[in-house]
């Protein structure tokens, strides 16, 4: 959708300040039947009921990341994965990685600064801090596609350290999520993180335009 485009070409824009060239990347919809997709690779949808987001909705937001694992592990390829409202504050940094490292600043509720500069076990939550902006190997892929048909879920709760041993964050967060609208979030989801109103099929930030 138009919104989500713009917001796209701002991350893009942002990136290249930032030295980093970031290609577009056509999302999973609700209208790509994406539980269908997954249900055809052994991913059951249930653990995607839950209060906080739209089921549709988070369906095809974890598909788009899903897919990107597969292009991951396929190509055997490092990706770095960002959804549309990432906006880059600093550039990526050159360090080593065995499989998932996290780059986004937590993007709603309370987390814990991480004890060292540069990378560490994920401890700012205990699972992603918002799915904006995270780096994936293709060992790393090949495990979160592994876990999906027996624990999938939103995507930020998925890949937790509950799930995974192997989530690293790197601080200070060179991402940030700037997000004024949401399509994924439920009326509880939207009432717990932000002041939204509702328009149509997505939720606006109060004061944003």
């Amino acid at each position: 959708m138009p919104q989500s485009v713009q917001a796209a070409e701002r991350c893009i824009k942002s990136a290249a300040r930032n030295d980093v060239e970031v290609e577009m990347f056509a999302a999973t919809t609700p209208a790509d039947n994406p539980a269908k997709y997954l249900e055809e690779r052994g991913v059951p949808t249930e653990g995607f009921r839950e209060v906080y987001s739209r089921f549709d909705n988070c369906v095809a937001a974890f598909t788009s990341h899903y897919r990107l694992w597969e292009k991951a592990y396929n190509e055997k390829e490092t990706l770095l994965v960002l959804e549309h409202d990432a906006y880059f504050v600093d550039q990526i940094p050159n360090v080593p990685f065995a499989d998932i490292l996290s780059l986004g600043h937590p993007s709603y509720g309370s987390w814990k600064t991480p004890p060292n500069l540069g990378k560490n076990a994920l401890v700012s939550k205990q699972y992603l801090p918002g799915a904006h902006a995270y780096a994936v190997t293709p060992q790393g892929a090949k495990k979160l596609l592994e876990a999906a048909p027996h624990c999938a879920g939103p995507t930020d709760i998925f890949i937790s350290n509950k799930n995974f041993n192997c989530v690293e964050e790197y601080y200070p967060w060179p991402v940030e999520a700037k997000d004024s609208f949401s399509t994924i979030q439920s009326d509880r989801g939207i009432s717990a993180k932000h002041q939204y109103q509702k328009l149509g099929d997505r939720y606006e930030l109060l004061g944003v335009k």
